[in-house]
Parts: structure tokens; C-alpha cells; sequence
């Protein structure tokens, strides 16, 4: 950690905007989401963070994947059924967290596998999968 920042920290970018307002807003809410989380983890497991960060991304599965699925269902989406499925998989994950939550499992250990989750997702999907529906709408115009 530099400066009292996280070097796990992942920043917003435009690189990461895809090219529909509304969700290149939901995906920047869970960019600082992950980074608050970091950020308040560094310091301790808190259950009452862990439980917010857990309560956002229920929220988060159900609402944003509703409104990117619209999205993709209007513009005729050619890999909307494979996307879908990324989405359902995730929100598998997300259950899991939230059922080890309630569990007996280790506040850090948890903690740990929250961020890994998000960061993963971030990765592989907000940047490869939704850059593509970017692309697709880019070129529809």
C-alpha cells in the first residue's frame, strides 16, 4: 500500500464505458464499490461491510443484469443467450458469499473471497463480455 492506497485497488476508467449511459453508471458504482471495500478491508473485516458490500451486489445481480438484458433484447444482441448465462453463473456466486456469510466461515477469509469475485468479474466480464455489447451498439449506431 502506497500513500494509504491499496495496490489491489481497480480504478474507473472511460476505457471500461460501453456506451449506454445508464449502465456505464451502474458498472462505475460497482468499480467504487470494490475500491471501498479494499479500502475499509485493509483496515479490519468488518461484518457491517462486509454485509453492505454483500447487500449491493444482490441488488446489483437482480437490477443491472435486468437493465443490461433489456438492453441486449432491444439492439438484438446476437450472444444475449451466452451473456445471460454469465449473468445467472454470477449471481450463483453471489449466493454462495451470502450463504457463507450467514455460515460459519472467517470474516477475513471471507472478505477475501468477496474481492476476488468482484475482481474477477470485473475483469473478465465488464471488460471483455460488456465491451463487446459496446461494440455491437457502436456499430448499429
Amino acid at each position: 500500500m502506497e500513500n494509504g492506497k491499496s495496490n489491489d485497488s481497480i480504478k474507473w476508467d472511460k476505457v471500461y464505458l460501453i456506451g449506454d449511459e445508464h449502465i456505464d453508471n451502474q458498472h462505475h458504482q460497482l468499480f467504487e464499490l470494490l475500491n471501498n471495500f479494499i479500502i475499509s478491508c485493509e483496515k479490519s473485516a468488518d461484518i457491517s461491510v462486509i454485509k453492505g458490500t454483500l447487500d449491493f451486489l444482490v441488488n446489483y445481480t437482480i437490477q443491472h443484469f435486468n437493465d443490461e438484458e433489456t438492453l441486449q433484447i432491444k439492439c438484438n444482441y446476437p450472444e444475449y443467450e451466452k451473456h445471460k448465462q454469465m449473468h445467472e453463473d454470477f449471481k450463483v456466486s453471489v449466493v454462495d458469499l451470502v450463504q457463507r456469510f450467514f455460515g460459519s466461515e472467517s470474516l477475513s477469509e471471507l472478505s477475501t473471497d468477496i474481492k476476488k469475485v468482484i475482481i474477477k468479474w470485473l475483469i473478465h466480464h465488464i471488460i471483455y463480455e460488456d465491451k463487446k455489447i459496446g461494440v455491437y451498439l457502436r456499430r448499429l449506431g
